[in-house]
Order: C-alpha cells, then sequence, then structure tokens
C-alpha cells in the first residue's frame, strides 16, 4: 500500500513517515499542496494523509482533496489539523475528506484509522482471503498456512497484498513498484524479482504467478 503523507511541519512528517514505514507501507511526503498535487498526478496512491492548514495558507489541505475528487482521485483522505470544532469536522468532510483526526494524536490512532479507510475502501470488502491453506488477515496484516502463521517482513506481505486483493490481475513490475516502495526506491534494482522470490518461497511456487512479458498475478482459482 503506497500513501503521501502532506504536512508542512518537517518533524511531524518525517516522523510519520517513518513510523508509517516501518509497518509496510511505502510513504511519499510532500512538504506543500503543489508538491503533492505533482504526485498524486505521478503515483496511485492507497490513501492520503492530509494536513488542512499549508504553506499555501489555512485550509489549502482541504482544497488539494476537494482538487483530487474533481480529477477523479478517489483514494480516501485522513485529514489532520489543530481544530476540534463540529464546524471544522463538516468543512473536511465536504470537502471530500473520509476521516479527520484532531492534533496533538498518537500515531497508533493514524494507523488504526487508515486500517478502516483501507479496510472500507477495499473492492472485495472482506477483511480476509482464503486461498487453498492460505489465510490473509488484512486487519491485522497477517498470513497463516495450514493454520500456522508464516513470518512474511513488512514488504514482503505489502507485495502479496496488492496481488491477492485483486487475483487474476496482472501487475507489471512498475506496478509493483509503485505501489509497494516510495520515492526512495532504486527502480534499477531487482528488488521486486527478489521479493516474488521469496514470497514463493515462504507461501508457495504457485502463490504468485508470471505472465511472460507482462508480470505477475494472483491466481483466480
Amino acid at each position: 500500500m503506497r500513501l503521501l503523507v502532506l504536512e508542512d511541519e518537517p518533524v511531524i512528517r518525517a516522523a510519520l513517515a517513518a513510523n508509517l514505514r516501518e509497518s509496510g507501507y511505502a510513504v511519499d511526503e510532500a512538504p506543500d499542496a503543489s508538491t503533492a498535487a505533482s504526485l498524486a498526478r505521478s503515483f496511485p496512491y492507497d490513501a492520503y494523509v492530509v494536513d488542512v492548514r499549508l504553506p499555501e495558507g489555512d485550509g489549502a489541505g482541504l482544497d488539494f482533496v476537494r482538487d483530487l475528487r474533481e480529477n477523479g482521485l478517489l483514494a480516501p483522505a485522513l485529514f489532520l489539523t489543530a481544530r476540534d470544532a463540529v464546524e471544522d469536522r463538516i468543512l473536511g468532510l465536504d470537502a471530500g475528506g473520509d476521516d479527520y483526526l484532531v492534533k496533538p494524536f498518537h500515531v497508533g490512532e493514524v494507523h488504526a484509522r487508515l486500517r478502516a479507510l483501507l479496510r472500507r475502501g477495499r473492492a472485495e470488502a472482506r477483511s480476509t482471503l482464503e486461498w487453498r491453506d492460505l489465510r490473509f488477515d488484512w486487519t491485522s496484516r497477517a498470513v497463516y498456512r495450514a493454520g500456522a502463521r508464516v513470518a512474511l517482513t513488512a514488504k514482503e506481505f505489502g507485495l502479496i497484498e496488492v496481488l491477492a486483493s485483486h487475483p487474476g490481475r496482472v501487475y507489471s513490475r512498475s506496478d509493483l513498484i509503485d505501489r509497494v516502495w516510495d520515492g526512495a526506491f532504486d527502480a534499477e534494482s531487482n528488488v521486486v524479482e527478489t521479493y516474488v522470490r521469496n514470497v514463493r518461497r515462504k507461501l508457495g511456487d504457485d502463490v504468485i504467478r508470471t505472465q511472460r512479458g507482462l508480470g505477475y498475478h494472483f491466481p483466480e482459482e
């Protein structure tokens, strides 16, 4: 899952992004709405974390999300703000936001709200997926094989989560890079192939199938 964190306070932005990366998300950071808009046009984000107040002005975060919606970008948006009045929450939701978190906040609550938004946006609307002897629990970010939990790294889970969430859909190498890794990733490396091998070794050779010349997919049957 790839997230965009739009926050003008460098310390908050860096700390939040680092914490989310530790949990396995690919995270891009933006200090202002202009940078964020450019990133949003370039990458398929699964969710946005947006401060309401930005260098462009108080309320610029609302304008950013409003522009996303007008351009057909519908990934969920979580607003961060120091304002806790009901009227401010209404403005955020009316601008196209999906949730609203008041500062100061606990980073654990950011995680919980993002998990809820991502579950809500999942096309299958399911918290688990079973395939053969595997069970994927998207809420706890865990995979079980024959009832025993399999130890996956955060990026290994991120890779299989993207693929298994849309069985049969072929993802090219660049698709997977965009969704699982962030802007700090070296696109010339063979990291995708390495992680595919690791996941196959842990979950079974057939769990990720190769479509020659096109990419990878999770089996439909």
